[in-house]
C-alpha cells in the first residue's frame, strides 16, 4: 500500500494544480496581442505604401504620357486617399477586437469566474 499511497498523492497534486491554474488559454501564435506601438506602426506603413504606390503609378503615367506633373499629383491624392481608407479599416479592425475581448471580460465577471 506504500507503493500507491505516493502515486495517489501526485495525482491529486497535479489536479489541485490543474483546479489552480484554471482555463489557461494557450493562444495561437497568430492571435498574438500587439501592443500600440505595433499598430501605429502597422499604420504608418499602409499610409506610406498609399503614398508610393500612388506617386509611382502617377509618374510613371507622366512619363509614359508626357504630362509630367499632372498625373502624379493626382495619383499621389489618389493614393493618399486609399492610405486613410485602409489605415480607417484597420482601426476599425482593432477597436472591434478590443470591444470583444472587453466584453468577454466583463460577461466572465458579472457572472464569476468559480474563484
Amino acid at each position: 500500500m506504500s507503493e500507491a499511497d505516493p502515486k495517489q498523492r501526485l495525482k491529486e497534486l497535479e489536479a489541485r494544480i490543474a483546479a489552480a491554474k484554471g482555463g489557461a488559454e494557450d493562444k495561437p501564435h497568430q492571435e498574438e496581442h500587439y501592443s500600440q506601438a505595433q499598430q501605429g506602426w502597422r499604420m504608418v506603413i499602409e499610409m506610406v505604401s498609399g503614398l508610393g504606390i500612388g506617386f509611382g503609378i502617377g509618374y510613371g503615367l507622366d512619363v509614359l504620357f508626357g504630362t509630367q506633373p499632372f498625373l502624379m499629383v493626382l495619383f499621389t491624392l489618389l493614393g493618399f486617399a486609399a492610405g486613410v481608407n485602409v489605415m480607417m479599416r484597420t482601426a476599425k479592425e482593432f477597436q472591434v477586437k478590443q470591444l470583444a475581448k472587453e466584453a468577454g471580460e466583463n460577461e466572465r465577471d458579472r457572472h464569476g469566474d468559480g474563484s
